[in-house]
C-alpha cells in the first residue's frame, strides 16, 4: 500500500505537471480583418504533433477548410493586412519547446479571397549576421502591419558558456513574393538595444 501511495504522490507532483506543462490552452477563435478573416482550431495536445483546422471565412465559395499538422504549441494568432493588398493575413505564433526555447511564425495570405499561400518565415540560424548571440526566447508582435520579432543577445564567456549581455535585437519583417507563387517574410531592418 504504501509503494502504491508514494506511486501515486511522485505522478501528481513530478510526472503530472510535466505532461501538462508538454501542451498548450486550446485555440479555437475567429479573426478577421473587414468582412473576411479565419476561424481557427487548436487542441494544443503535444509540442511533438498539433493538429490545426483553418476555415477561411468570407472568402469565395471555392476556398475550402484545410488542416495540417505542425511541431510546437501554438501561443496566439493575429490577424492584419501585412501586404497591403487589402485582403487578410493570418498568423500563427508557435513555441517549438525545443533547447532554444525558439519560437516561429507560420504565415498564411489570402489572394484576393479566391485561395491562401504560405508565408515562409527563414529560420534564423540560417542568417550570420543575426544568429550571432542568438539564443531563443524569441516573442513576436504586429505593429501597424510589421512584424516584429525581439529576442535576448547572448555571448560566450571566458570558459565558452553562453550568458546574456543584457541587450535585446528587434527584427521587422516585411512580406515580399517568394518562389512559385509563395511569399516570405524579409528582414527589413533590425537593430540591438539595451534592456530595461
Amino acid at each position: 500500500m504504501r509503494l502504491f501511495v508514494a506511486r501515486f504522490i511522485i505522478f501528481v507532483f513530478v510526472l503530472a505537471p510535466i505532461a501538462l506543462m508538454a501542451q498548450g490552452r486550446r485555440i479555437d477563435t475567429t479573426m478577421k480583418v473587414g468582412k473576411a478573416g479565419y476561424r481557427i482550431n487548436c487542441l494544443n495536445k503535444s509540442a511533438e504533433k498539433n493538429a490545426i483546422s483553418i476555415n477561411p471565412v468570407g472568402f469565395e465559395s471555392e476556398v475550402r477548410d484545410f488542416n495540417f499538422d505542425f511541431k510546437g504549441i501554438l501561443t496566439a494568432t493575429e490577424v492584419d493586412d501585412l501586404n497591403k493588398d487589402g485582403f487578410p493575413e493570418l498568423l500563427l505564433y508557435v513555441n517549438t519547446k525545443d533547447s532554444l526555447n525558439k519560437s516561429t511564425v507560420i504565415g498564411i495570405s489570402s489572394q484576393e479571397n479566391k485561395s491562401v499561400v504560405p508565408i515562409v518565415l527563414p529560420d534564423i540560424l540560417d542568417d550570420p549576421r543575426l544568429r550571432d548571440g542568438y539564443k531563443g526566447s524569441d516573442q513576436y508582435m504586429l505593429l501597424e502591419g510589421v512584424l516584429m520579432r525581439t529576442y535576448p543577445l547572448f555571448e560566450k564567456d571566458a570558459n565558452g558558456v553562453q550568458q546574456p549581455t543584457g541587450k535585446m535585437r528587434r527584427l521587422m519583417y516585411r512580406v515580399a513574393q517568394g518562389e512559385q507563387g509563395s511569399l516570405k517574410f524579409v528582414v527589413s531592418r533590425f537593430y540591438d538595444f539595451q534592456k530595461k
